[in-house]
């Protein structure tokens, strides 16, 4: 089964890449959609045998063939389903069977149609092969295959410039952070001669008094790799453009494949960073400085999905908050809530868009609530969820996050509540401007905005109904056990396989008391309330409309500018290296190199042109080069 769920994603990928051209596109559609959710019905089977294994069960191990020996150095091509990447695996295929079938009403007019199912599919099967590898060179397949998919899928209008660069600089900046993946699976396998998890993990079990600073080292370097892929400063500017790809795209990307790579990788390699605070602190500050900034851009933005690609930047550095407090439970449960109403509210926003006929632009919207009632109260829950409303999914998930950073560090704790709190207003301020007030689009009549076809509120309501039950999966203590005792506790009982570090390093698990965790819930209650109270009266109540960018004075120019990040990048880096290659070009290749074959060819052209005047087949003139012709051999042999 592990086998069959991992290459149906690229059996689709073949057919449609090669066949989809001549197929029906229900029929195309159809099949790229199968075929994630038969690997999403497989990954389901596979997660309750070996939930239900008695004894526990560690891992299924899958081995396909040798991929590399050269004297000491082996490499498997192998498979690993555990509890960690089980978890992984049903977000992937799950949300990704929900977010193909709402393609096949999204992009139906789309010439490239059967092209973007391919491409879906050979996304899901790279992000598979990431979190199903069973080493750590596997994962890098499948890493360097994501980056492939997302650029192909950014730039998939490649007809369109910005998008083209849009691509470009996703694919770009991620090959800065994977060159310190690179280097980081580079120092592992010097240091402890493998790439294999568990031999691996084994050893660094065994040398932990002696080898922090190695770990440290590494540990560094595959977080440089993680902040690429989940988009942390300073490789974090890649993400909002990535908005040029169609919706459906940013919602894989967001929810459940790309951006959740740097999280699994921290994850997987906790064995390390349990042994170097250092370099668990430097994810937590680079989480916490992330969330903070990427929150304050998302309040002046006016793109619905720029202001959703802010909010994933955000939640991600929350994740590695927690990821640096050493709660690698907490982290992996805000994934799995945040895949759920994040994939929501991106799904929402191309609802919304595609209702307005591609107008992105919310002041450009208002009162869509009755012409759009699913999308409406979908997105609402939606966004209830991720701003901490109480008892929705990210309400607990956020809420241990909170909890192990009061645990950890009191300034962190503070400043990671701003981030949530700001979180509240920038998304309501979004969801009351699109969806409340009075129609504002001059250009497109409000008679012609409509509800979307089923096969994209299906999606929606599923989504919807999982954002809202999703956090019973790890209750919090004072509302009693979970199902099957907690997240925590299932990761745990693997009998001590490869998730062993969450028993090894039992402090890791945040134990506060029911006093402590009630009056933190009150906090975040509170300044959700602020939130939505403060966004509700102003722009419902008084009916604000954001002001243009070029109104903004200023703090709020700066925020609207996104602190001049991207421009200070074109300074320092794009300006200088296009400089240095205009030079190159104009004088290296163009005079330089262009010039010497230039050269060579135009000088054979002239000595050819030169001794062809005396082949001109006149016999008078060759009798006279031969009387020439002796004349000077008999001076010269004479003189």
């Amino acid at each position: 089964m592990l086998t069959l769920m991992i290459f149906l994603p690229l059996l689709g990928f073949v057919i449609n890449g090669t066949l989809g051209k001549f197929l029906p596109k229900a029929i195309s559609g159809g099949l790229g959609t199968a075929a994630v959710f038969g690997s999403f019905i497989l990954a389901l089977m596979s997660f309750m045998d070996l939930s239900g294994a008695v004894p526990a069960v560690a891992a299924v191990h899958t081995k396909l063939f040798t991929f590399l020996h050269v004297g000491g150095f082996h490499v498997d091509f192998a498979f690993q389903f555990d509890r960690l990447s089980a978890v992984m695996t049903l977000i992937i295929t799950g949300i990704g069977t929900l977010i193909h079938l709402y393609s096949i009403a999204y992009m139906h007019e789309d010439e490239g149609f059967y092209k973007f199912f391919a491409y879906l599919n050979l996304f899901i099967f790279n992000m598979l092969v990431l979190v199903l590898g069973a080493n750590y060179l596997m994962l890098f397949f499948g890493w360097e295959g994501v980056g492939l998919c997302s650029y192909l899928l950014i730039g998939f209008w490649y007809k369109n410039v910005n998008y083209g660069k849009a691509a470009r600089k996703a694919f770009i900046m991620n090959r800065i952070g994977d060159l310190g993946l690179l280097m980081g699976l580079f120092l592992i396998y010097d240091t402890y001669g493998t790439f294999e998890y568990q031999d691996l993990f084994a050893k660094v079990f065994a040398g932990s008094a002696s080898a922090t600073g190695v770990n440290t080292a590494i540990a560094l370097l595959l977080f440089i790799g993680a902040m690429g892929k989940s988009a942390q400063i300073p490789l974090y500017t890649w993400l909002p453009d990535a908005m040029a790809g169609p919706t459906p795209v940013s919602a894989l990307i967001h929810a459940a494949t790309m951006v959740t790579a740097g999280i699994y990788l921290v994850i997987r390699s906790e064995a390390i960073y349990a042994l170097s605070p250092i370099a668990r602190d430097v994810v937590m500050w680079i989480g916490l400085a992330t969330s903070l900034m990427a929150a304050l851009i998302g309040l002046k933005q006016n793109d619905i999905k720029k202001v959703l690609a802010y909010s994933t930047v955000s939640q991600l550095g929350l994740m590695f908050i927690a990821l640096g407090c050493g709660a690698y439970t907490a982290a992996l449960f805000h994934v799995i809530t945040h895949a759920f109403f994040k994939a929501l509210l991106f799904l929402g926003s191309g609802s919304v868009i595609h209702g307005m006929h591609h107008e992105q632009d919310i002041r450009e919207m208002g009162g869509l609530r009755k012409k759009m009632p699913i999308t409406y109260l979908t997105f609402l829950i939606g966004t209830l969820a991720i701003t901490g409303f109480p008892f929705l999914s990210g309400f607990f998930s956020k809420d241990e996050i909170l909890m192990s950073a009061f645990a950890h560090n009191k300034l962190v704790f503070g400043l990671a509540l701003i981030s949530a709190g700001i979180t509240g207003f920038y998304m309501f301020r979004m969801f009351f401007v699109t969806f409340h007030g009075t129609y504002r689009n001059h250009h497109h009549p409000i008679e012609k905005v409509h509800e979307s076809p089923l096969l994209m509120t299906l999606p929606l309501m599923i989504l919807a109904v999982l954002s809202v039950v999703g956090g019973v999966i790890n209750l919090p203590h004072y509302l009693g056990e979970s199902i099957s005792g907690g997240l925590h506790h299932w990761l745990s009982d693997d009998g001590l396989g490869h998730f062993s570090p969450i028993l090894m390093y039992p402090e890791h698990a945040i134990e506060l008391s029911h006093t402590a965790e009630i009056g933190l819930l009150a906090m975040a209650v509170g300044v959700f309330v602020i939130a939505f109270l403060y966004t509700r009266n102003k722009y419902v109540v008084k009916g604000a409309v954001p002001e243009s960018d070029a109104d903004q004075m200023g703090m709020g120019k700066v925020l609207a500018n996104k602190f001049y990040v991207d421009e200070a990048y074109d300074t320092a880096f794009v300006s200088p290296i296009e400089a240095v290659g205009d030079v190159v070009g104009d004088y290296v290749d163009e005079k330089g190199v262009k010039g010497l074959v230039d050269g060579v060819g135009s000088g054979s052209n002239f000595v050819s042109r030169t001794l062809s005047k005396i082949q001109n087949g006149n016999i008078e003139y060759y009798l006279v080069y031969m009387v020439i012709g002796v004349a000077l051999l008999l001076a010269f042999n004479l003189f």
